[in-house]
């Protein structure tokens, strides 16, 4: 098993799971009315997934450390600043919340299997690992920022 950690780009997860999601989603329970509300408030919820994922990357810009996911241990500065204050993993949230807003917009219960997937695979796959470089690369200090902010949110 630790031979998927950090092997497969977390955006292309989302991108099968949410074709996951989109097959699932016909043969589900639809939720028929209320498309034009529905699909608003799917557009609020990608809107502010995308943020969470510019607002990430815009912070690991800044310090000029990497954002490849598949390279955690190349981490030159632990990012606690920005939206990094309120969720240790911005990007991955944001890439959730882009799950969901699918999932909205599909209208099917079903698809809602795709959001638990990806929080369980990415958790396990991605996140655990990077936390495992980031404690051997900054150690206390990631300690410290681990117990002050949360995984997600």
């Amino acid at each position: 098993m630790n031979k998927l950690e950090t092997r497969i780009p977390p955006p292309l997860i989302v991108i099968v799971i949410g074709l996951l999601m989109w097959q699932l989603s016909p043969a589900a329970m639809r939720i028929e009315e209320g498309a034009l509300i529905r699909q608003s408030i799917a557009g609020i919820v990608a809107f502010i997934g995308l943020t969470c994922d510019f607002l990430g990357a815009v912070s690991f810009r800044k310090v000029k450390t990497t954002v490849n996911p598949m390279s955690p241990e190349k981490s030159s500065a632990l990012v606690c600043t920005g939206i990094y204050k309120y969720s240790r993993n911005p990007m991955y949230l944001g890439m959730a919340l882009l799950l969901l807003a699918w999932a909205i917009y599909l209208a099917s219960a079903w698809s809602l299997l795709g959001i638990v997937a990806y929080v369980l695979y990415i958790t396990r796959f991605q996140i655990i690992p990077e936390e495992r470089a980031m404690e051997k690369l900054f150690g206390q200090e990631y300690r410290d920022y681990k117990a002050k902010v949360r995984r997600w949110l």
